[in-house]
């Protein structure tokens, strides 16, 4: 007999049984791959370190879009896995866990995300410690909540490796959100008003995923468009080819770097 009460919405009916009747081991099983990863949004940046050979493909994941291959980067004499875990908080977990079924356990992801203060500079570095669960998946691996936060240690990681780089960034909340095209002037003022600095699609998800499965996972963003006044600025954010290749090296950096000794800075 299921103990899961009826909530008058479907989305908050949590389950905490760790059991499901599709795992991601009945999809993949444990291969030969660091247990360092790299989450990287960039997929443009992916395909040119595959096409100067810097990438030695590992493994392929599949959905209906197609294959998604696994990769490994050396970065400082050692191994990393890098990975495009898709767009949206779904396939972006659903990849999460299976990359965790393969055999890594220590994540940073990088990406974009769109600026709610236009004081933020294009490509400012944001460190997310906790995202605004405004999606929809978080609720399947974690009790409502408000909230939930990146792993301490990795946000630690991320903060000693921007200052051995002498970056500038700041440590931020985010906004998980699942509607693109529903970022509202009464949303964004919402947001805004408990201390949003930023809004993106799949902070809260991979952040619960990682808590549920016990890994360790951060973040890192830079600041992207601007949808923090009457009108949306894109400011080319896609363009910026300099920040996005750099953030993949950092987030190898930070990445490598974790260690449940860290200690807050």
């Amino acid at each position: 007999m299921s103990n899961i009460k009826e909530n008058t919405y479907p989305i908050l009916e949590y389950d905490p049984d760790p059991q499901a009747i599709l795992t991601p081991a009945n999809v993949v099983k444990p291969i030969a791959i660091p247990e360092h990863c790299v989450l990287c949004f960039f997929n443009d940046e992916v395909n040119r370190l595959q096409q100067k050979g810097s990438l030695q493909r590992v493994k392929k994941l599949k959905t209906e879009i197609g294959a998604h291959p696994v990769y490994t980067l050396e970065v400082n004499d050692q191994r990393v896995a890098l990975f495009h875990p898709g767009v949206g908080a779904p396939l972006a977990a659903a990849f999460l866990e299976e990359l965790i079924v393969l055999g890594c356990k220590k994540f940073i992801a990088c990406g974009g995300a769109g600026v709610l203060d236009s004081q933020i500079a294009m490509g400012h570095l944001l460190v997310p410690t906790s995202a605004v669960r405004d999606e929809g998946t978080s609720y399947h691996y974690l009790p409502p909540s408000r909230e939930v936060e990146a792993s301490p240690e990795a946000v630690v990681a991320i903060e000693q490796t921007l200052k051995r780089n002498q970056l500038d960034y700041l440590l931020i909340k985010t906004w998980s959100n699942d509607g693109i095209y529903r970022e509202t002037p009464g949303k964004i003022a919402l947001r805004k008003s408990e201390g949003c600095l930023a809004v993106e699609m799949e902070a809260a998800a991979l952040f619960a995923v990682a808590k549920f499965r016990a890994v360790t996972m951060g973040q890192i963003l830079y600041g992207g468009d601007d949808v923090s006044g009457v009108k949306w600025e894109s400011r080319g954010w896609i363009k910026h080819s300099e920040i996005r290749s750099r953030l993949i090296w950092l987030a190898a950096e930070a990445c490598l770097a974790i260690s449940e000794k860290c200690q807050a800075l």
